[in-house]
């Protein structure tokens, strides 16, 4: 069951975050999905809470904030610049 939360919650992390850095049109599903469960893992590095322990407001926004920290790395290597 835990799988499917971290799809789910993912892929909306992943969504949000890649219509705040306006690169929605270019991902798709799959990749919103990963770039939203590997926001979450950053922001369970970076100390703010995990969705492994409970998927509360903060646990999601420390999860929307790895994510859009993630996605600005790829625009620095892909566009030489952080929108």
């Amino acid at each position: 069951m835990g799988i499917i939360i971290w799809l789910i919650v993912g892929g909306v992390v992943g969504w949000l975050a890649s219509i705040i850095m306006r690169r929605d049109a270019q991902q798709g599903i799959i990749l919103n999905i990963v770039v939203g469960i590997v926001g979450a893992a950053i922001a369970g590095f970076l100390g703010g809470g995990s969705i492994n322990q409970a998927i509360t407001v903060g646990t999601f926004l420390w999860s929307l904030l790895g994510a859009v920290v993630l996605l600005a790395i790829v625009n620095l290597f892909t566009r030489k610049s952080v929108r």
